[in-house]
């Protein structure tokens, strides 16, 4: 048994919180590698920004579990190099699909864990959120529970069509299973492709499309239910257009990949809103990078090379998000 505190790590239970009361979401960031970690740690410690990393079940295999686990441990260390004397971070499980996985993230020092039932019946889902909850807060970790379905692909999870979160639940959810905080379905997605092209309308001018608006009544109806209760949005990257066209422009091939724009996410961070899930942005920034010096530097072979800039352009977006998406920098000093 690995406890999360003798990493370093903190759970999520004070920065939600702190989040609520302060009108700010958290960054929850997803990696895979150790430059997305770089950046989002010296993103985080430039801007003292409470942080949540977050692993999916394919990433962390990806990255090894063991690995990993020095890797979180080894980003603390990093954070207090750079000057961050109380580094606020979490590690956290995003999308467990098992109590068996929840199990074992806790038992190798994870802070959080979501463990995902919302494609169970309702019943079921209550069931295995509880189950793991009770564990987990033996060892103070905080859990993260589902309500709805959110459409889009990401790693192992994937849904045709998302279906919103019934507010007439959530106080019998919350309640029964005992969760942290829970993750709510307004019509957010996972992926690039976050909606159809007949799912949305076309601006004009630009011929760009226009995604289809949140149902930011669901979302008041949750907190009505729910007041001051830790509510997470997750497919909320806003697929910047910047990257999709150069990723094109540089042999890649995305039509109409569209994200949530940014100014929907500032009004859900200023609500109790208080985690703010982001993977995609930084897959596309990445890949843009890396495409963008394969094209233009053919007979570059050193993977420093381009793995880092794709690094610094990462940090530039993360920070970008800290500071005028989410409005968590300076909130831990």
């Amino acid at each position: 048994m690995v406890n999360y505190k003798d990493l370093g790590l903190v759970n999520t239970r004070e920065m939600f919180a702190k989040a609520i009361k302060g009108g700010y979401a958290i960054p929850a960031f997803n990696f895979n590698n150790m430059e997305q970690l770089q950046a989002i740690i010296k993103a985080a410690a430039d801007e003292k920004s409470p942080v949540i990393l977050q692993v999916s079940k394919g990433a962390r295999n990806y990255a090894n579990p063991t690995l990993l686990r020095y890797m979180a441990q080894g980003a603390v260390a990093y954070a207090k190099e750079l000057g961050w004397e109380h580094p606020q971070i979490v590690l956290h499980l995003d999308h467990g699909d098992s109590f068996e996985l929840c199990k074992d993230c806790i038992d190798n020092g994870f802070s959080s864990v979501m463990i995902d039932g919302s494609h169970l019946p309702y019943e079921e889902n209550v069931a295995l959120t509880k189950k793991v909850v009770d564990y987990a807060h033996q060892y103070d970790v905080t859990v993260e529970g589902e309500l709805g379905v959110l459409a889009g692909v990401e790693d192992e999870v994937s849904a045709e069509h998302h279906t919103y979160t019934d507010p007439e639940e959530v106080i019998d959810f919350a309640t029964r299973t005992g969760c942290d905080s829970l993750a709510i379905s307004i019509g957010t997605s996972h992926g690039a492709y976050k909606f159809t092209p007949e799912q949305c309308t076309r601006d004009p001018k630009t011929g760009k499309l226009v995604p289809p608006p949140l149902a930011f009544d669901v979302l008041d109806a949750v907190m009505k239910k729910l007041p001051g209760f830790p509510i997470v949005l997750h497919g909320s990257s806003s697929v910047p257009q910047e990257y999709v066209d150069e990723i094109n422009e540089y042999g890649g091939k995305l039509p109409d990949a569209i994200g949530i724009p940014e100014e929907w996410l500032r009004k859900a961070a200023e609500s109790a809103v208080c985690k703010i899930n982001i993977d995609s942005d930084s897959r596309l920034a990445m890949t843009a990078t890396v495409r963008k010096i394969f094209a233009t530097k053919p007979g570059e072979f050193d993977p420093r090379k381009y793995l880092g800039p794709a690094r610094d352009e990462m940090e530039k977006l993360y920070k970008h998000k800290i500071v005028n998406v989410l409005g968590s920098d300076g909130k831990a000093q």
